[in-house]
């Protein structure tokens, strides 16, 4: 073992549940001694061994949220020193623990982590009938059950005011599990959310996490330099929701699908996102949705979903780039959520394009509906409507269809659209007049 090895804080945080320094600075509390004036090495809380402040009685088996709210009162305490605020690491070990209590992150250069993600399919579960013989029924690893008792809808606030705005807090390897979405399992929804990020913040880190049966997973307020990156978000009303405004964040390498009733990957008000090398499968609404969102990159993801609108748009986006990604538009082949769709049709284009100045380029739409379904009946179905917006260019794309379909529509409100190599003539409609276009040979 070498002095690099990645795996020691942890083996040793393992292995010394008492107060003690483990290595490398990292110290190992349960019941610590006074807070010095200074702040002292970084520490690490595990929580099966701290011992609440107040009320001995609550520990991470009856309410996690309440003792990790007593152990970052203890971080504040023990870190007064404007100069010297380390921050801290509280580990969640592999088990159940109920959070009955919403956690208020309030503090900097934090990190919550387990050893886990523990994600597994519960919509399965609940519309499978007899689970009596499955090898188990509920998510694993690290899982915090998402009760809330309290009366809050979050199982992490985020949330600080003042300057400066937080930064550095890292959610990495556990499991945030919403139970059930009573009484209907297939709702999506039971005003449970994971993460709430509700202030301005700075290079924070959404990682290896698992997230279900919540109807919002993450949401992020004012986002700056922001890292969503290999998480199992799933059977969540809301996936991913990056709201109010950011820039140079990235949503990368994630298994993502929400339900019928939201977004798997939602942006508003972002420049220079990066949204790459995703795996977005059904049901979302739309499985990318953005919402005045310019100079951002949309390349590389695989887009799976039942339902028109898979990567949809409004407000106005500039500047985006689109591309190499596989979009595969299927009809909902379960019987349990068969009766339950977007709303939207055929004729609303699997990409729905609003915005000035955007390249489309390099992607496959592969298209497999049976004619019965598609709507309205009789209709050819759109690859790209470019809905609004001007300059936009879209160019080299392919589809695959199992029926006569427009590759590329253009509203009459669109001016020069740039259409190479992305239709034939006869899968080209505009209702524009100042266009450009050149067919697919």
């Amino acid at each position: 073992m070498t002095e690099k090895d990645p795996g020691l804080t942890r083996r040793l945080l393992l292995r010394a549940p008492a107060v003690g320094v483990a290595a490398a600075g990292v110290a190992v509390l349960s019941n610590p001694p006074a807070a010095s004036a200074q702040a002292g090495p970084s520490m690490a809380y595990d929580v099966t061994t701290w011992v609440h402040s107040t009320n001995a009685a609550i520990t991470c088996f009856t309410d996690i949220g309440a003792l990790i709210n007593d152990i970052i009162a203890d971080i504040k305490k023990r870190q007064p020193n404007q100069s010297s605020k380390p921050g801290a690491v509280i580990y969640i070990p592999p088990g159940d623990y109920p959070l009955k209590t919403r956690v208020t992150v309030d503090v900097s250069y934090l990190t919550i982590r387990g050893d886990g993600h523990g994600f597994t399919s519960s919509s399965i579960r609940y519309n499978a009938g007899d689970t009596s013989a499955w090898h188990e029924i509920w998510p694993g690893g690290s899982r915090i059950r998402v009760e809330n008792t309290d009366g809050k809808s979050e199982a992490f606030l985020v949330s600080r005011s003042g300057d400066p705005r937080l930064s550095s807090v890292v959610f990495d390897n556990f499991c945030l599990d919403g139970i059930s979405f009573t009484p209907n399992q297939n709702s999506y929804a039971n005003g449970k959310v994971g993460i709430r990020v509700d202030t301005a913040n700075d290079a924070f880190r959404v990682e290896r996490m698992g997230f279900v049966y919540l109807e919002r997973a993450l949401i992020i307020r004012d986002a700056d330099a922001l890292s969503v990156h290999g998480n199992f978000i799933a059977e969540c009303g809301n996936c991913v929701e990056l709201i109010g405004s950011g820039q140079a964040s990235k949503v990368t390498d994630n298994h993502v699908g929400a339900g019928y009733i939201g977004y798997s990957i939602f942006a508003e008000g972002h420049q220079g996102l990066l949204i790459a090398g995703n795996n977005i499968f059904p049901r979302g609404k739309s499985l990318v949705h953005l919402r005045n969102t310019s100079r951002s990159s949309i390349t590389g993801n695989r887009l799976h979903g039942f339902y028109p609108g898979m990567l949809d748009s409004d407000g106005v986006n500039k500047e985006n780039l689109i591309s190499g990604n596989h979009f595969r538009r299927e009809p909902e082949p379960w019987a349990p959520m068969q009766p339950y769709d977007n709303g939207k049709d055929d004729l609303y284009g699997v990409m729905h394009l609003c915005g000035d100045g955007n390249m489309v380029t390099g992607n496959l739409f592969a298209y497999d509906v049976a004619p019965a379904k598609i709507k309205p009946s009789g209709a050819k179905p759109t690859m790209i409507l470019v809905a609004t917006g001007s300059n936009n260019h879209v160019s080299n794309n392919s589809v695959a269809s199992n029926v006569a379909a427009n590759a590329v529509v253009l509203d009459a409100s669109t001016r020069g659209t740039k259409v190479i190599d992305s239709a034939t003539a006869s899968q080209f409609v505009t209702y524009a007049t100042d266009y450009a276009f050149r067919a697919t040979p």
